[in-house]
């Protein structure tokens, strides 16, 4: 069988949730697959790391797709052109985009739909273009897969989809995220939060995130309990809105916060590692990565009791309502001085965390291609 692929978010140091889920699941399925073809679509010069295996084709198609205008153009002609010209079996979208104009049957794999929710949160025209044309996608789509049971009701219910053409494809965990001990605890602290405990966030710096109320809640916290923490923020300011910023001038304790940019692979395994407790508070996710690597690091977690969040934590976490500051100021508290708590979600994580990994990933997503194959 011939495959086609969209692979535009393979992009070499700059992975993130869906490119990762793409990074991880081609990479298993291309090379555990010899038997099929594989076209991969990139719209720029590629990394050979990204060619998995030696049924992978790279082809480079133009233009560079990273606005709606030439999202529209990549998808429509260049990649209608290339779908005609080649006339693979499937065409597989990991980012959720298809090419309306084509009869080869599709696979898009949308993630969540944040964007028909709370289209404020982006920019209007990407907005504008999510709830115009994902609608369209989801109705041509032979079939969909998405990250959880959260979202795939989501995209049911709000696209009128039959439940039967949607697969539900977990996200997974890298295993270098693992547990350290104490020693190595310390010397991460010393590297990372001026030696101090320290909460930690992982992800774009984005309205969805929460990041104000992250902020108010930890002011909150160190203001009542006067405890010497901190909180280090992993990732990049991806729309660092004026609310964001004013929520952060307006702090007591701005400095008690570190901003460590985007991290290399192992520097963000130790972070995470090193850190009391995960604080991923987001109003909205489709499902949420860093729960479950700090699951893996045996790092107690709180985080939002909103959309699929309490389906991937479980029991494994302290759920919380994202816009009470008391409360996710409390859970922050709880975590930093109960010890029986940490133990207890630890316990509840480890067996949680079995849910995920990228294999069954893979797995799931070719059971997913096969069904479209029949």
């Amino acid at each position: 069988m011939k495959i086609a692929v969209n692979t535009r978010l393979l992009l070499d140091g700059n992975l993130e949730g869906i490119g990762w889920f793409t990074y991880e699941t081609l990479k298993r399925i291309t090379q555990q697959h010899p038997e099929h073809e594989f076209i991969f679509f990139f719209d720029r010069p590629y990394h050979d790391k990204f060619i998995f295996a030696d049924n992978v084709k790279p082809i480079v198609v133009s233009p560079q797709a990273r606005h709606p205008f030439l999202y529209y153009i990549w998808f429509e002609y260049s990649i209608k052109r290339q779908l005609k010209k080649l006339q693979p079996d499937i065409f597989l979208s990991p980012d959720g985009y298809l090419s309306l104009s084509t009869n080869i049957p599709s696979i898009a794999v949308i993630h969540d739909l944040n964007f028909e929710h709370y289209p404020k949160d982006l920019p209007w025209i990407h907005s504008w273009h999510y709830r115009k044309y994902f609608p369209k996608y989801a109705q041509k789509a032979s079939r969909i897969a998405t990250v959880s049971n959260y979202s795939k009701e989501d995209i049911c219910n709000t696209y009128n989809i039959d439940s039967n053409k949607v697969d539900v494809v977990y996200n997974g965990v890298n295993p270098e995220f693992k547990p350290i001990n104490n020693v190595e605890k310390s010397g991460i602290q010393k590297s990372f939060s001026q030696g101090k405990p320290y909460f930690v966030y992982v992800g774009a710096q984005h309205p969805r995130k929460n990041i104000v109320k992250l902020f108010e809640s930890f002011d909150l916290f160190i203001e009542k309990h006067k405890l010497d923490f901190r909180l280090v923020m992993v990732g990049s300011r991806k729309r660092w809105t004026k609310e964001i910023q004013d929520a952060f001038d307006n702090m007591k304790n701005s400095e008690k916060i570190i901003f460590t940019g985007r991290l290399d692979n192992k520097d963000l395994f130790n972070v995470v590692a090193g850190a009391e407790a995960l604080t991923y508070i987001s109003y909205f996710e489709g499902f949420g990565i860093p729960v479950i690597e700090a699951f893996n690091c045996d790092v107690p977690v709180i985080t939002s009791n909103l959309t699929s969040l309490p389906e991937v934590a479980g029991e494994g976490a302290l759920l919380i309502n994202p816009f009470d500051v008391n409360e996710i100021a409390n859970a922050m508290y709880k975590i930093a001085t109960n010890e029986e708590l940490r133990k207890d979600l630890i316990a509840k994580a480890r067996i949680q965390r079995k849910k995920f990994s990228w294999q069954q990933s893979a797995d799931n997503l070719y059971n997913c291609i096969m069904k479209t194959t029949i």
